[in-house]
């Protein structure tokens, strides 16, 4: 199924002055919008002639709205009186689309609106909440809005989980008339970055850097996802993770899939519930998954097959959804870190005229901070390299446990910065201390780094941690995370895209 018509990229405008709107006009459109939204209630201007010049000097498309719960107008009647004013304003000097909220366009004869426009679209609008997101419900309210003569219908969701919009996508991919669904909250992002591939009429974006909740900005529509590009047979790749918003995964995979000429859109999915995500999320259109904190663990249970090495860790941080719809777990992870690492090592040891064929890892302590999933795979990691593991977590049980698999130590994690065993060692952390926003956090003193040759850090958002600052600055060989987040990425695309249609199987 094709996308329905050419798909228009919107930013609301929230502006005090008539300058002040224009002037963001001009900004959106650099930025890549084809129409703005002007949101009058959230407007202080003194009189309607204001929002007629405002009209009339417009120099980009406009949908004119105006909700009566957030208008800065005093009383509900006032309110009611204002909104109706601005909106038959806009009719009547063709703006392209005008706006109205449900209970607006109900309550007052429709008819008469209709026979004022010569160009305007009308957008009938309505806030669904959480428990109103069965496509039974949608279908009725879609309805209902449909049947008030709208051009165009506009769900405002609250969204409480992201398996809540699974019924908002089937809504886009079978509605009858256009359709725009505008999800709120972090949980809401991809209910914007999908609409295209289902079918969505309207897409927002934000203006600037400014950053709201549920909403990429334009510059990242436009440079990072291309939507322009999706359609019904596009295929939806993501980072399952909680945070998300730190995870540079989309800079990576999307201009990896426009390379090959492979038609895949790679999204943040902000998930509580790994199991329910999967169990929701269950269609081919759902191709393949990155697995982040804190759900790598649990991501094992969630696969029809587990690729050896993943199993042994017991982790897993990539996904495929095969042909036949099993989810397959893999890790990428192990060899990423293991091999970011030891390249440095050699870097190190040709530099001073050595050079061997074996790990430079073996032998070695190898002093791991973190027990989940990013922990597990450098615990095998270095375990298979023979090194000798020793493993400090916040929860002591998890290491001890991490520890008896790999033939390993654990230790109490207030012990970390007193550990001095012998010079050498290298320091490995998996954890998430030092990760933004607590950047100013590292996991271990500053002094006990001098007893580190060589200080790993899996956090990658900052680039440069307080940890491996500090490293550096006691004279350790740094390896950033970046290394392995583009070790580990490079071995997923080439799982996500294997034979540029087909997934390889365990066998």
């Amino acid at each position: 199924m094709a996308c329905k018509g050419n798909l228009l990229v919107c930013t609301p405008l929230e502006c005090e002055t008539v300058e002040e709107v224009l002037s963001s006009m001009e900004k959106a459109r650099a930025e890549g919008a084809d129409l703005v939204e002007l949101r009058m209630d959230t407007m202080s201007f003194p009189h309607i002639s204001e929002v007629e010049k405002l009209l009339k000097q417009r120099t980009m498309p406009v949908i004119v709205s105006f909700r009566l719960k957030s208008s800065k107008t005093s009383s509900k009647g006032n309110c009611n009186n204002t909104c109706l004013q601005v909106l038959r304003l806009a009719i009547e000097l063709d703006a392209e689309f005008v706006e109205m909220e449900h209970e607006v366009a109900t309550d007052v004869n429709m008819t008469k609106y209709m026979d004022r426009r010569s160009n305007s679209k009308i957008i009938v609008s309505s806030y669904v909440h959480n428990g109103d997101l069965s496509e039974e419900k949608l279908s009725c309210l879609i309805a209902c809005m449909q049947s008030t003569g709208a051009d165009i219908v506009k769900l405002v969701i609250d969204v409480v989980y992201i398996t809540d919009l699974a019924p908002v996508f089937h809504m886009l991919t079978h509605c009858q008339v256009p359709l725009i669904a505008s999800a709120v909250g972090d949980r809401g992002l991809i209910s914007q970055l999908l609409a295209p591939k289902f079918g969505g009429f309207l897409v927002h974006g934000s203006l600037g850097s400014k950053l709201v909740p549920g909403m990429p900005t334009l510059v990242s529509l436009q440079q990072v996802y291309k939507i322009e590009h999706l359609n019904a047979d596009t295929k939806v790749f993501g980072v399952v993770s909680n945070p998300v918003g730190h995870s540079k995964g989309p800079l990576l995979h999307n201009p990896a899939f426009r390379h090959t000429g492979y038609n895949g859109i790679y999204v943040p999915l902000l998930v509580d519930d790994i199991k329910e995500f999967f169990s929701v999320y269950s269609s081919s259109d759902f191709a393949g998954f990155s697995v982040g904190i804190p759900h790598k663990e649990a991501a094992v249970g969630c696969c029809d097959e587990v690729h050896p090495l993943a199993k042994s860790i017991g982790a897993v941080n990539t996904i495929v959804r095969r042909p036949d719809g099993k989810l397959v777990g893999y890790n990428t992870d192990c060899e990423a870190s293991i091999t970011a690492i030891e390249d440095a090592l050699r870097e190190r040891g040709v530099a001073k005229g050595e050079a061997s064929h074996n790990s430079p890892i073996a032998g070695k302590m190898f002093v791991l901070v973190g027990a989940g999933g990013a922990g597990r795979a450098l615990a095998f990691g270095a375990k298979s390299r023979g090194a000798q593991v020793v493993i400090f977590n916040r929860h002591y049980e998890r290491a001890k446990a991490l520890a008896v698999a790999v033939s390993g130590e654990a230790l109490p994690y207030e012990c970390l910065s007193s550990f001095c065993p012998q010079n050498g060692m290298i320091l490995a952390n998996s954890s998430a201390v030092g990760m933004e926003p607590n950047s100013d956090q590292s996991p271990i003193s500053k002094e006990a780094l001098r007893a580190y040759e060589l200080v790993f850090d899996a956090v990658y958002t900052p680039r440069n941690t307080k940890l491996l600052k500090e490293a550096e600055e006691a004279g350790a060989i740094v390896v950033s995370g970046v290394e392995m987040f583009i070790r580990q990425a490079l071995g997923q695309f080439k799982l996500f895209t294997d034979g540029l249609g087909t997934h390889p199987s365990l066998n």
